[in-house]
């Protein structure tokens, strides 16, 4: 008895589409990038012979308003994910529109938090503690960027029918919210 090979049942020989699989590949290797440098992190904090306290100099209101942004996107995400798999197009729209706008709200919370910054003069040349802090929140920003691009995407692939009925919808909008989970957990750590 052999299977039919479609777009819905790709031969993959390991029980996951190569799409899942690619997805899967490229957040491992995000985990390891970002591991690098927590590591580096570690490292440089335990040679330092100072290292500032972070609710001394940086701002944890701020802070503590964009980890509740953030931890809402992740629920918006899966609800998005959840209007996708039960093919309800607005419903998507509505839930995915919500994690891009919390997404931009997160971004423009962070430009204020980093325009402060440099209003006192603080750079990453300021200090080691400095040059982590904007390398890390830096390229954190970054992948919200790609993020948005992703699920931007994905929105306006949705009002499309023709894009909307292909199976592989489900998969990308699938794909786009693991991305986003780990762009979440990256901030929480």
């Amino acid at each position: 008895m052999s299977a039919t090979i479609t777009m819905d049942n790709p031969d993959t020989h390991s029980g996951i589409t190569n799409a899942k699989l690619g997805v899967w590949l490229f957040l491992a290797s995000e985990i390891m990038l970002f591991a690098t440098l927590f590591t580096s992190y570690v490292v440089l904090r335990l040679g330092s012979t100072s290292w500032p306290y972070g609710w001394d100099v940086l701002n944890v209101p701020l802070a503590t308003l964009n980890t509740v942004i953030l931890i809402t996107s992740s629920v918006t995400i899966v609800m998005a994910y959840a209007r996708a798999y039960d093919k309800d197009a607005s419903g998507f729209r509505m839930w995915m529109g919500a994690t891009i706008a919390l997404s931009l709200s997160f971004l423009v919370i962070k430009y204020f938090e980093y325009s402060h910054e440099f209003h006192l003069g603080i750079y990453p040349s300021t200090s080691v503690f400095y040059a982590i802090y904007f390398t890390m929140t830096g390229l954190h920003g970054i992948h919200i960027l790609g993020g948005i691009a992703l699920n931007a995407g994905l929105l306006y692939m949705s009002t499309v029918p023709e894009h909307w009925a292909n199976p592989l919808c489900l998969g990308r909008a699938e794909g786009a919210g693991l991305y986003w989970h780990l762009v979440d957990g990256v901030w929480i750590f």
